[in-house]
């Protein structure tokens, strides 16, 4: 409690020296267990190699084709037991406000399940819980933030563990709060995974999705008067949700793939789809979709 109370007083360059020795701390787990999976892999293609050379010294009796195949799946099940124990451990990470009034951030996640909703404490831009470990970059320009939030990178033999190859159970998630007072530019780049992004209770003005072939399902801003957002996907699946109340105005290119949109709500008026309200409304979103082989729906 005396640390705390102590670091209150202290200027925000030293708040954010703990905090990152704080992270560090979390985050060195993860990196020595991505150590061992580094060294187990080498140490197979070792095994194969003295299994063949022996072959060729005439030791085995038979090919050394025969061997292969069971000594790859028995590294395999070895691979599988100690890679319960080494699952990534999640990363608790927040960033204080110090007066903000405006912040601009970037999600870099690849794999798993990304949960994105209002929430944080009224001090904090943001807080969550990130599996797999996290790498940020902050930077601070006067009253604005910028923040890029990225997955810590992962070996290709991550992929052959059952627990990565889908998300719900820990794996890649992450869950993240934002701050539901602060002006938002949010930047989103997403490959096979399933977002969540609730962004119904935020100030968000400007977004950008890009995303790979996922699912995301896109809850837009209520009350944050004029929100731009594009919206590019490849072999995905998008669902967005306009909240009642909110005009809004889209525009839409796709490859093979499909746009549907709610006429009833948004009719198409000379190639955009419109609220007749669009002009006047207090709250309103501008929505350019790009698409590729996927589908993109919008209501």
């Amino acid at each position: 409690m005396a640390l705390s109370g102590w670091l209150a007083g202290q200027p925000s360059t030293i708040r954010e020296a703990v905090e990152r020795a704080r992270i560090a701390s979390v985050s060195r787990p993860v990196e020595e267990r991505a150590m061992s999976n580094r060294l187990f892999w080498p140490l197979v293609l070792i095994a194969v190699g003295i299994l063949f050379l022996l072959d060729n010294l005439g030791y085995l009796p038979g090919s050394a084709w025969g061997y292969l195949w069971p000594v790859l799946l028995i590294f395999f099940g070895l691979s599988v037991l100690l890679g319960r124990g080494a699952r990534p451990e999640p990363v608790e990470d927040s960033l204080g406000l110090d007066g903000a009034a405006s912040a601009r951030i970037s999600f870099k996640h690849g794999a798993g399940v990304l949960d994105v909703r209002a929430g944080a404490e009224p001090d904090r831009l943001y807080q969550g819980v990130f599996h797999g470990g996290l790498e940020k970059r902050i930077d601070r320009q006067g009253d604005a933030l910028q923040a890029t939030l990225e997955a810590r990178p992962t070996g290709w033999t991550q992929w052959m563990l059952p627990w990565n190859w889908a998300g719900g159970r820990g794996g890649l998630d992450w869950d993240v709060r934002l701050n539901a007072g602060t002006r938002l530019a949010l930047s989103f780049e997403t490959g096979a995974s399933e977002a969540r992004l609730d962004l119904t209770d935020l100030k968000v003005t400007d977004l950008r999705l890009q995303t790979g072939a996922s699912s995301t399902r896109l809850a837009l801003p209520a009350r944050a008067g004029w929100t731009r957002a594009q919206i590019s996907s490849g072999v995905a699946s998008v669902r967005i949700s306009v909240p009642a109340g909110v005009a809004a105005r889209i525009r839409g290119a796709m490859g093979v793939g499909s746009l549907s949109v709610d006429q009833a709500r948004f009719p198409n008026r000379a190639g955009a789809f419109e609220s007749p309200d669009f002009e006047t409304a207090t709250n309103r979103v501008e929505l350019e979709v790009e698409g590729g082989s996927g589908s993109v729906v919008v209501s």
